[in-house]
């Protein structure tokens, strides 16, 4: 009796290829070039993080979903890419729902993925782990929000994420991901036929030819014109037009913080030292990606030659925004021009013509005056060398450091520490600023270098207040563990605003606002493998700022200054009903 040979399947026969939901996610987000996914592992995602650098994206694990959050919304700004921010379910959701918020207010692309409990058990709750209706409570916060139940659906729920994030107005969307769909298994061969590789996300809104015609007339016809560069001006990329337009009208131009080095902040148009001079005195203001929200007083009251806070002062508004919703927003525009700010831009560029009139020389010589008294008045300021030293004669340093190094990326946050860097230190290129935006938030300090040194590949200084620095400090050992070329500034004076607020009632507590007297911070850096430095004048931060650059290094420079420096709520005491009182 012969042997019997067992059976060989045929190829018709062979089970089919299979994929799954981890592998779909992966899949999806590689082909619409998603590169790098900054988040922090945990269930139900763990194996999502270990799959997608396995398959050659970069992930970034952080020490707090909102760090990642943050580094996700700025690398959004940065590159015109969404920014992708992975967290665990209901808590690490909560976690990153802070930044989404930030991004969607800022009008920066991001994602926010988290895995989610089961939608039946959620529905009827019935107390699933970390149950929550992530959806329903990260709606009012994104610009949008979707769920995707079935792994055939996630390349759908990708792309519309995508397309939502960096269509029209940028903003953070929120992509939820229940646990049980990462492990729903589908032929191989129909999940890629289910992907989508998105064609032109962010489609160009080329504005009506009689809205530029209507823009430019009202310029003509201005004594005082102004133009007023946003973040959005920024954020388009469309430094060439921009410049191109101001130069050629020759109208003076004012910018917002993170618009800083559209224009370097030396140019003899700039008109940001002379502030408080132009913004009531204008007739005609040009709007280009900025709103006219409390940033710029609305619109109204002194700030704007108003009498009273709701007082309108008359100007004439142009505004150029993708929004048309925008015009209109606080006082009325006399000449909106909607689309993507880059066509806007080149239409604008286009319509002007040969003979555009220079504004008057009397308005531009009442500029260059304010602006060389208050330059000299500044320059005297900071060439002071107080003991011990206070922001501007650290900043000072800053200044000069930075001037030598225009190509690295700064990102400054803080109260006293936010407001004086700003005012004082120069910028030279576009998006080389990143700060706390339209929200003014504290602890976007770590997660924007992070993204900054990821995304640029760039050296980083970021100028931190002490108060500032305590929402993320912890992101240092993230900083040390991928060896980020950052160098961190501590502007230490023992307390948020100052360190000398005492106990009213003689008790044995500190005030709400005094911290550990000469705390040294530069100790964390240390205990990751950093480099951690102590100064206490302007030549020892001078030195260990060049030794930082130098090296590329890890580094954090906890530098002490006068406990008595800053002022309450920094220049936004008029928000501050206590403040007012003192």
């Amino acid at each position: 009796m012969g042997t019997v040979e067992p059976e060989v399947a045929t190829t018709s026969e062979a089970a089919a290829p299979v994929t799954d939901g981890f592998q779909l996610v992966i899949d999806a987000l590689k082909l619409n070039r998603i590169d790098t996914i900054y988040g922090l592992p945990g269930i139900p995602i763990t194996d999502l993080t270990r799959r997608a650098q396995a398959e050659g994206l970069r992930v970034l694990a952080f020490r707090h979903e909102q760090n990642a959050g943050y580094a996700a919304s700025i690398a959004g700004f940065l590159t015109q890419k969404p920014g992708v921010c992975l967290t665990v379910s209901a808590p690490g959701f909560l976690n990153g729902l802070n930044a989404l918020a930030h991004a969607t207010t800022n009008c920066f692309p991001m994602i926010l993925i988290s895995g989610s409990s089961e939608r039946e058990i959620v529905d009827l709750q019935q107390g699933d782990y970390e149950e929550m209706d992530q959806l329903a409570i990260a709606k009012p916060l994104a610009k949008a929000a979707y769920r995707v139940l079935h792994a055939e659906d996630i390349g759908v729920g990708i792309a519309r994420a995508i397309r939502a994030a960096v269509s029209g107005r940028p903003g953070g969307v929120y992509l939820d991901l229940p646990a049980k769909l990462f492990a729903q298994t589908i032929d191989a061969e129909a999940g890629k036929r289910t992907l989508i590789e998105v064609v032109d996300p962010a489609p160009r809104q080329i504005p009506a030819a009689d809205a530029v015609a209507r823009a430019l007339e009202v310029l003509k016809s201005a004594k005082k014109p102004l133009i007023i560069l946003g973040k959005g001006a920024a954020y388009a990329q469309a430094d060439g037009e921009i410049r191109a337009f101001v130069e050629r009208t020759g109208i003076p131009y004012l910018p917002m913080s993170m618009a800083k080095g559209l224009l370097p902040d030396t140019h003899e148009q700039s008109a940001a030292a002379a502030r408080s001079y132009v913004l009531p005195e204008a007739d005609v203001v040009m709007l280009v990606g900025a709103r006219l929200n409390w940033l710029l007083s609305h619109g109204k009251g002194k700030t704007w030659g108003g009498k009273g806070h709701k007082d309108w002062g008359g100007q004439k508004f142009v505004q150029v925004d993708i929004s048309p919703q925008e015009a209109d927003s606080n006082v009325r525009v006399d000449a909106p021009v909607v689309g993507d700010i880059a066509s806007c831009m080149a239409a604008l560029n286009a319509a002007l013509g040969a003979a555009w009139p220079k504004p008057p020389a009397e308005w531009l010589a009442a500029i260059a005056e304010r602006r060389t008294k208050n330059v000299a008045k500044m320059a005297e300021t900071l060439a002071k060398n107080p003991s011990p030293m206070n922001f501007h004669s650290a900043l000072a340093v800053v200044r000069d450091i930075v001037k030598a190094n225009p190509d690295a990326m700064f990102v400054n946050e803080g109260a006293n520490a936010l407001d004086f860097t700003r005012s004082i230190v120069d910028m030279y290129k576009p998006r080389k600023r990143i700060d706390v935006g339209t929200w003014g938030v504290m602890g976007i300090g770590m997660g924007y270098c992070v993204a900054a040194a990821v995304a640029t590949g760039q050296q980083v200084i970021a100028i931190e207040g002490d108060s500032a620095f305590g929402f993320s400090g912890m992101e240092v050992e993230t900083i040390c563990r991928y060896n980020l070329p950052v160098c961190i500034v501590i502007l230490n004076n023992n307390g948020v605003y100052k360190g000398t607020d005492v106990n009213p009632t003689g008790g044995p507590d500190v005030a709400p606002t005094v911290f550990v007297k000469g705390a040294r911070y530069e100790k964390l850096m240390e205990a990751f493998g950093g480099v951690g430095v102590h100064v206490t004048t302007p030549a020892e931060l001078r030195k260990a700022m060049e030794d930082a650059i130098r090296s590329r290094k890890p580094t954090l420079i906890n530098a002490a200054i006068d406990e008595t420096a800053g002022t309450e709520s920094g220049r936004i005491t008029s928000l501050n009903p206590t403040a007012k009182k003192k």
